[in-house]
């Protein structure tokens, strides 16, 4: 081995890590891989023969055969595992080596780790990666924020690996400390309210209009074709089709108990502290909760009438509409939060830039992206999605289907939370006046919060009860 060999180092060879690491040196890039299980480094070297890719037992012959400035992904579960990690590195560093964390972190500990960083002199970035491991092999979405220098150095790697639509790399530096692991938290809300849509989807197709798995498919696959096409609609077109060697569809044979890796619940958090509502995004983490209850819902499925009334095949015609409908609303609620984000923590975000990199390689890519884009190339200062003007004609057009999709649904007996809920929150945006008037009066009813008044300056409290 001879020092300074290789570009870029990779800590963690699992399935991302070693992917990423086989693309790079796939376009001609000399990288090292460590990790502490030999039959990840074996299955590198099988994978990675004839490519200028090496993998390391030792972390110290690891880091010494990286050319300096020293550049160190790590793909590791977030957590203590990252701080574990970073611990055993900074003896083997010195003074402007660069650390980058390409996992799920949360954004608060990659701000803490900027700064603990900065203070030995080296450079850290979060950068969040979207695109399961097809995409970290063949061209990711990749989302870093942090030291600008560090960026810099490896932008030729990221933007050579990325994935690429119409030229562009799907890679865009985000902003300062934690900017690229919060948009790619916010990223992660996004796909779990998409997911949640999707099936609801399938619920109104099986229960309310009887359809089976070959039909069910047949419209997934239609509308990928269309103003609807994204990655998810793909994959999941794709998973009505597989069929086991006794001809049953191994959809049927999966148990209806979602789980979650904590993105989605990170995503909901900070919304809620930073006042911003995302309740269809809300909405879906909650439903994956509720369906971890199997044996609850079982029980009350016994008790309670569980039949639902078919829906007429005309209204199948405004499905497609409806979908439309609330999944810009769901990309509506992702874009007002990172909006409402990077001005409470001074991130400078560009959205339109961030709708660029997300229209290929990651999970939530979508034709729809690019109108995005053009939304907020067009008005970089504009509040909400839902007023560009290109937009709201979608909208305007499509939320008669919505509405009476929702309504005949709920009085059918058919659960649509995701579709009902980006119907109520586009209700209530809409509402000048809301009623919350009446909970300001409440609120002083019963504990003197006061209330505020129209056209008149200062707060109020009123003796409501003459007894």
């Amino acid at each position: 081995m001879i020092k300074g060999t290789y570009r870029l180092g990779m800590i963690g060879l699992g399935t991302m890590g070693r992917s990423l690491l086989l693309n790079m040196a796939d376009h001609g890039f000399a990288v090292a891989g460590f990790d502490k299980d030999a039959s990840k480094l074996t299955l590198l070297e099988k994978e990675g023969e004839g490519k200028p890719v090496k993998g390391f037992v030792s972390l110290n012959d690891f880091v010494n055969s990286l050319a300096t400035p020293k550049a160190i992904m790590l793909l590791v579960p977030a957590g203590k595992i990252v701080d574990a990690v970073i611990e055993e590195l900074e003896p083997l560093l010195s003074a402007g080596d660069i650390i980058i964390d390409g996992g799920n972190s949360h954004f608060t500990d990659t701000t803490a780790r900027v700064t603990k960083l900065e203070q030995k002199g080296l450079h850290f970035f979060g950068m969040g990666i979207s695109g399961g491991e097809k995409g970290a092999r063949y061209g990711p979405s990749m989302m870093p924020g942090g030291d600008v220098a560090a960026y810099l150095f490896v932008k030729p790697i990221l933007e050579t690996i990325a994935a690429n639509v119409n030229g562009d790399p799907c890679v865009t530096y985000i902003g300062p400390g934690a900017s690229g692991h919060f948009v790619k938290m916010v990223h992660n809300g996004i796909e779990y309210a998409l997911m949640q849509l999707i099936a609801d989807t399938y619920e109104l197709l099986k229960k309310g209009f009887g359809k089976d798995n070959k039909s069910i498919q047949r419209v997934f696959a239609e509308w990928n074709k269309g103003k609807l096409q994204s990655y998810l609609l793909e994959i999941t077109a794709g998973i009505f089709l597989y069929q086991n060697g006794d001809g049953s569809f191994l959809i049927d044979q999966i148990k209806d108990e979602a789980k979650s890796k904590g993105t989605g619940k990170w995503t909901t958090q900070i919304s809620t502290e930073l006042e911003l509502p995302i309740p269809t995004i809300d909405l879906a983490v909650v439903m994956r909760d509720l369906s971890k209850y199997k044996s609850l819902r079982k029980e009350a499925a016994g008790i309670y009438n569980n039949t639902n009334d078919s829906l007429n095949e005309e209204l199948l015609k405004k499905l497609e509409d409806s979908f439309y409908f609330s999944m810009i609303v769901i990309y509506a609620q992702g874009m007002h939060l990172l909006s409402k984000a990077s001005d409470a923590y001074k991130y400078n975000l560009k959205l339109d830039e961030i709708a660029k990199i997300w229209r290929g390689g990651c999970i939530i890519r979508a034709a729809f992206l690019e109108i995005i884009h053009k939304a907020f190339q067009t008005n970089p200062q504009l509040k909400h999605l839902l007023l560009d003007g290109e937009v709201s004609a979608v909208i305007e057009k499509t939320a008669p289907a919505a509405r009476e999709l929702v309504s005949k649904s709920i009085a059918a007996g058919i659960s649509l939370p995701a579709y009902t809920n980006a119907l109520g929150y586009f209700d209530a945006l809409r509402s000048e006046q809301l009623p919350s008037n009446l909970i300001q009066a409440q609120r002083d009813y019963f504990g003197a919060h006061t209330y505020e008044l129209i056209g008149k300056e200062g707060s109020f409290h009123t003796e409501w009860s003459k007894e």
